[in-house]
């Protein structure tokens, strides 16, 4: 029996869905969040930092984690 492949979707790809953020903006907030968990060994959300990066305000993070609740995403 064949393994479902999961549809659920991912928190940067709902907000490029939504229109709240092109791929280039995401990519830039992953490069950072990667670069910054390999320097100080911590791990920073990208809604977090999309949000210090001004890139989201607080209305859009909580529009995208609705979202992903109502999808049943478990990335969140």
């Amino acid at each position: 029996m064949a393994a479902k492949e999961s549809k659920k979707k991912r928190f940067g790809t709902i907000a490029i869905d939504k229109g709240y953020l092109t791929e280039e903006q995401l990519i830039s907030a992953l490069k950072l969040q990667v670069e910054e968990d390999i320097s100080t060994g911590k791990h920073r959300l990208i809604g977090v930092i999309l949000y210090d990066q001004g890139m989201l305000d607080a209305t859009q993070i909580k529009d995208i984690l609705d979202a992903m609740l109502r999808a049943g995403s478990a990335a969140v």
